[in-house]
């Protein structure tokens, strides 16, 4: 049977064109299938994120509050390994060196404070003189001065009996004093530090070296690294700076006579972890602090207002110069991320709201973010053009 030798090379280029057609188009609409799953998926792990870690917050909120201190003790403990300290011991004194200073923050502002607190029912009448004139000069809002008579008088009727409020003297006082499930939180909080520092550098030579190629193990170790040089140097600079801004406004406190400054000049330095309302609430506390103290109005805010301007100093002046714009967050971003975890986990919630919205976005700078409106619009897929690894590591 004869055949035409020479059409044949022809006749097959004719059939590949359809069969590459149909190929590609086969290819697109799997791609676009699996993008359209990923992308579905997870939308729904976002929705149901936040319920699940509110209502397990017994487990995730001490969860992630160790995982966070670790992180922030992590250079000082590579700091300890260079030295040729084992990683054991080299984790056990970064945990005992943060319960030092934890310890020694809770003697200088815990035990004032529950003195203040409990002078508090002594002081409402002076509170009220002191008030008198701007509630004569506020008359005419008689729901405000209900309230204010309303408050007053169920305070007066509060204990007053001297060493009712128990005074804690360190950690271990608080915890003997403490209900079940805050010792057991705490004591697995503590464990979880320790592990985590002691099996840091373990964990992350496993890790690179279990990658398949050269290039994801420069990908895993560019973001391991990110992620703990900039949530510490971010969190470490902030508490310089807070201890410092509190250190101020002690000694300012002490200079216009103000009792226990080094209280006040603590709860400065906590609250300001807090962006934008931990100050407000340090005026406030700060403006109560003076009411119970001075007995003029304008003598009694003067703490409040000591605060504010240095306050003010530090967050538009300080703050800049030493973070720079290498740690710089988005405003809109720090008020989502405030307000997020303030609603999943409380005050705790808030105190680590900017720690972990520098995980997120330095993870997700790292992995690249899914080009949702490619998907769709444009290609079909969730994937955008990724940058060179090493060029990125080099930078």
């Amino acid at each position: 049977m004869p055949l035409d030798e020479q059409n044949l090379p022809a006749e097959q280029g004719a059939g590949d064109q359809p069969s590459a057609e149909r190929f590609d188009r086969s290819t697109w609409e799997r791609n676009r299938l699996v993008a359209s799953i990923a992308l579905f998926a997870g939308l729904g792990v976002l929705l149901a994120l936040p319920f699940v870690l509110r209502a397990g917050g017994a487990f995730f909120l001490p969860l992630t509050v160790a995982l966070v201190i670790a992180i922030c003790l992590v250079p000082f403990l590579e700091w300890l390994e260079r030295r040729r300290i084992p990683s054991p011991l080299a984790a056990l004194i970064a945990l005992v060196s943060f319960l030092f200073a934890v310890n020694a923050a809770l003697v200088l502002i815990v035990v004032p404070a529950v003195d203040w607190i409990a002078q508090l029912p002594e002081r409402i009448g002076q509170i009220k003189t002191t008030l008198e004139p701007v509630i004569r000069l506020y008359t005419e809002a008689q729901g405000f001065i209900d309230g204010l008579l309303k408050l007053v008088t169920e305070t007066r009727r509060a204990p007053t009996v001297p060493g009712e409020v128990p005074r804690p003297g360190s950690l271990l006082d608080m915890l003997t004093t403490a209900a079940p499930s805050v010792v057991i939180n705490v004591v697995f909080g503590l464990l979880v530090i320790f592990f985590f520092l002691s099996g840091w550098t373990r964990m992350r030579r496993r890790t690179i070296q279990g990658r398949g190629s050269f290039s994801g193990a420069l990908t895993i170790a560019r973001v391991i690294q990110n992620v703990v040089d900039a949530t510490s140097r971010y969190v470490l600079t902030i508490a310089l700076i807070n201890v410092l801004l509190g250190f101020t406004v002690a000694i300012a406190l002490s200079l216009f006579g103000m009792p226990t400054p080094f209280m006040w000049g603590g709860f400065v330095a906590l609250l300001n972890f807090i962006p934008y309302f931990g100050p407000f609430v340090a005026a406030i506390l700060l403006a109560m602090g003076g009411l119970m103290t001075f007995s003029t109005v304008g003598w009694a805010l003067m703490p409040a207002v000591i605060m504010t301007g240095l306050h003010l100093i530090e967050a538009n002046v300080v703050t800049p110069l030493v973070l720079g714009e290498r740690l710089k967050l988005s405003p809109l971003m720090i008020l989502v991320s405030l307000s997020f975890w303030t609603w999943v986990w409380g005050t705790a919630g808030a105190l680590l709201a900017v720690p972990l919205l520098i995980i997120i976005q330095t993870v997700l700078a790292a992995a690249g973010k899914p080009d949702i409106a490619g998907f769709l619009f444009e290609s079909g897929t969730l994937t955008s053009v990724p940058s060179d690894p090493q060029e990125e590591y080099r930078n």
